[in-house]
C-alpha cells in the first residue's frame, strides 16, 4: 500500500537542523566534493572517509587533476577504502565530464546517471545536495528509516520496491531544501534508526508518525533475503625480504582485487615444513622464516583465512636491476622498498596484518 510522507517532512528537517554532523564536504558542497564523498562513502563508515577525502582533495583538487591524473596514484590514494573500481569509475566519469561537459558536473539528474560508477542514489546525492535539484536519493539507510515509518515488509532488494520509494520521495521531497531532506533522512538512519542492532526510537523525531514502533516490528524491517554464506578459502601469505626490499605482484586485471598490488598469497595454509618445500621448490637456499600469525579478511562473497610467514632471503647478490621501481613502467612483479611501498604501491586492506611487518621493519 502506498504511504503518503509528507508528515515526516517537518520534523525531519528540523531534527536535521540541530543535530547534523559538520562534515567537511556538508560545509562546502560543492559539487565536485559531494560527488567524491558520496562514492567514499558507499560501503565504508563516516568517520573513516573523513580522513581519506581531506587526502584526495588535497591531492586531486577538482575534476581535470582526477582526470589526469595517473592510475598508481589514484588507487594509492584509495589504499584502505577497498572497492577499487569505484576510484577507477571516478576517473573515467571525470575524463567524460572534462571532454562532454566543459570540466564541471552536469546539474541533470538525467546526465549524471550516464557518468560510469553513478547510480540512482549518487545521482540523487549529487543533484539534491550540489544543485538542489528535488531528486530522492534512497540508500541503505533511506530503506530502512522509511520502511518502517510505512511499516512496510516489502523485499527492498527488488528494483520494483526501490523505484517506487524513490517516486514517493520525489513527491514530497521539498523544493526549497531537497538536498537537506535527503541528509536528513540518511542521518536518522546512521544514527537513530540504526542498521544493526535496536534503533533509538525514543530519541527520533518521527517515532509518533512510525508504524513499526506502534506495532512493535522495527526489528522486522526492512525486509531483505538471507545472505549467503560466504566461501571460505585458505591462503598462506609471505612477506618476502631481501637486502631491505620486499616483494609485491599485481593481481590480474580481471576478478578480485583487479589490478592491485599484492603480497604472495598461496593455496591453503602451509605448515612450516611445507613451506621450507615450497621455497626450495622457487631455487632459494639461503633463508630463514618466522610465523607471523593467523589473519581474516571478509569480502562481500568469500572471506579469507590466512598463516603469515615472513621470510629473509640471505642470498648476496643484487635484486635484478630490471626489478626496480621505475617511474614510466608498471612490473608485473617487483622487489620494493618499504618506502615504495608506503608512498607509490597500493595493497589492498586484506593484507594490512602482515603489511604491519614490512611497516615496522627496521
Amino acid at each position: 500500500m502506498k504511504y503518503n510522507y509528507t508528515d515526516t517532512i517537518e520534523y525531519l528537517l528540523d531534527w536535521y537542523d540541530n543535530n547534523a554532523r559538520i562534515l567537511p564536504w556538508r560545509e562546502n558542497p560543492k559539487p565536485y566534493y559531494v560527488w567524491i564523498s558520496e562514492i567514499m562513502l558507499q560501503q565504508t563508515r563516516v568517520e573513516a572517509v573523513k580522513v581519506y577525502f581531506e587526502r584526495f582533495i588535497n591531492t586531486l583538487p577538482d575534476i581535470k587533476s582526477l582526470a589526469y591524473t595517473k592510475e598508481e596514484q589514484l588507487l594509492k590514494l584509495w589504499e584502505g577504502l577497498g572497492y577499487y573500481n569505484r576510484a577507477r569509475n571516478l576517473r573515467k566519469a571525470a575524463g567524460i565530464i572534462m571532454e562532454e561537459y566543459g570540466g564541471e558536473l552536469p546539474p541533470v539528474y538525467s546526465d549524471l546517471l550516464k557518468l560510469p560508477g553513478i547510480g540512482s542514489y549518487t545521482a540523487g546525492a549529487i543533484a539534491s545536495i550540489a544543485f538542489q535539484l528535488p531528486e530522492p536519493a534512497v540508500d541503505g539507510n533511506v530503506f530502512r528509516v522509511m520502511k518502517r515509518v510505512a511499516g512496510s515488509f516489502d523485499d527492498i532488494t527488488k528494483a520494483s520496491v526501490k523505484k517506487e520509494l524513490e517516486e514517493d520521495i520525489r513527491e514530497i521531497i521539498p523544493k526549497n531544501r531537497p538536498g537537506d531532506f535527503n541528509q536528513a533522512v540518511m542521518e536518522l538512519g546512521a544514527r537513530i534508526c540504526i542498521p544493526n542492532g535496536r534503533p533509538i526510537c525514543l530519541q527520533c523525531p518521527i517515532m509518533h508518525l512510525c508504524k513499526a514502533y506502534q506495532n512493535n516490528t522495527e526489528m522486522s524491517i526492512p525486509v531483505k533475503p538471507a545472505k549467503k554464506e560466504r566461501k571460505i578459502e585458505d591462503k598462506t601469505v609471505l612477506v618476502l625480504e631481501k637486502q631491505g626490499t620486499f616483494y609485491i605482484r599485481k593481481r590480474q586485471n580481471k576478478g578480485l582485487l583487479a589490478g592491485l598490488y599484492e603480497l604472495p598469497a598461496l593455496e591453503g595454509k602451509l605448515t612450516a615444513v611445507q613451506l621450507d618445500e615450497y621455497l626450495k621448490s622457487e631455487g632459494y637456499t639461503n633463508y630463514n622464516f618466522y610465523s607471523l600469525g593467523e589473519g581474516k579478511h571478509i569480502f562481500s562473497h568469500i572471506e579469507w583465512h590466512m598463516t603469515g610467514y615472513y621470510v629473509q632471503i640471505n642470498e648476496e647478490e643484487k635484486v635484478a636491476e630490471e626489478n626496480v621501481y621505475k617511474t614510466d613502467k608498471v612490473l608485473n612483479e617487483v622487489w620494493a622498498t618499504k618506502k615504495q611501498i608506503d608512498e607509490i604501491y597500493t595493497l589492498p586492506s586484506a593484507f594490512e596484518k602482515y603489511r604491519d611487518s614490512i611497516i615496522n621493519c627496521d
